[in-house]
């Protein structure tokens, strides 16, 4: 008899252990500096007339997050690109540039090095959620403006292009995609729950995220996510690259994740991403008659807190 209490007593014991639930929430101290160092490798695949082009890029960035103030629902942070740097190979060569190139004449060299150490700040909720980017524009801004050699025509093109990558509606974007990831509910293992992100750069998406608890280590709390991304068909051209675009692609992203139990922080994670349809370009004098052209998307981006 005492051996089958002794046995109904471990059952509900590990029952109720399994069960307990969790809230992964950031932690952060003010005053302190988080980091985010990312690569991504993306391969991009368009055929156009018939002509198969393939382009093959790899993006590396560390990113500094300086925690300035904290309330009960919110971090206040100076963020800081401390470093870029972009590999392609495209059909006609390689080309490679980095912030930490002193060429001054490779104009991407010098975008690059413009804008790393130009802080702007970030609003996160305690789930990691962006609620506001600030003052990026005016980042990209000075850096054009320190070009003394390009046409005023030219900067504004090169202002619009740039906003499209490091503006306040992509880098909240990006930053979400990196760094939403926490339930705002308490969970327990193998609970999931869903997050909605609307991304903006040079196209507009939706991306539904389901995430789900793993395991819970005595560090760390792991969390794998399955993504459908889908561009926005509603929204009107854009100009990207001097053209008038429309994309009209959906596709997956997964995930596996590792946060740290102590702050929130993410302490390292794992994307894949596929994503494929039609881009447009718009009837114009560099385009006549405008064309549609099948485009695929695959990366696999890596993240580290160091």
């Amino acid at each position: 008899m005492k051996k089958i209490l002794f046995a109904a007593v471990l059952v509900i014991v590990s029952v109720a252990s399994y069960a307990q639930k969790v809230k992964p929430v950031l932690k952060l101290i003010k005053g302190n500096t988080y980091y985010l160092a990312t690569t991504a490798h993306s391969v991009v695949k368009q055929t156009i007339n018939g002509q198969l082009n393939s382009i093959d890029m790899t993006i590396n960035g560390k990113i500094s997050f300086k925690v300035l103030n904290a309330d009960d629902s919110l971090y206040y942070m100076e963020v800081n690109y401390t470093k870029v740097g972009m590999q392609m190979q495209l059909p006609n060569g390689n080309v490679a540039f980095n912030s930490d190139d002193k060429d001054t004449t490779n104009v991407m060299a010098r975008v690059m090095s413009g804008i790393t150490n130009k802080p702007f700040t970030a609003t996160l909720t305690k789930s990691g959620r962006i609620r506001s980017i600030e003052n990026a524009e005016s980042m990209i801004t000075s850096m054009i403006d320190g070009f003394k050699e390009v046409p005023a025509e030219k900067k504004e093109q090169l202002k619009t292009q740039l906003s499209q990558s490091f503006g306040s509606g992509a880098l909240k974007s990006n930053l979400e995609m990196a760094m939403s990831v926490l339930p705002e509910v308490p969970v327990s293992k193998n609970d999931k729950w869903t997050i909605n992100n609307n991304l903006q750069g040079a196209m507009n998406a939706k991306m539904v995220s389901v995430y789900q608890l793993m395991d819970v280590t005595p560090q760390s709390f792991v969390i794998h996510g399955n993504a459908t991304i889908e561009t926005d068909n509603t929204a009107d051209y854009k100009i990207v690259s001097n053209l008038p675009m429309k994309y009209n692609m959906k596709g997956t992203m997964v995930s596996d994740i590792i946060v740290d139990k102590a702050t929130g922080w993410i302490s390292s994670s794992k994307v894949k991403q596929s994503i494929d349809g039609s881009v447009a370009i718009k009837d114009s004098p560099q385009v006549p008659g405008g064309v549609t052209f099948p485009m695929s998307v695959t990366s696999e981006t890596s993240t580290t807190n160091h």
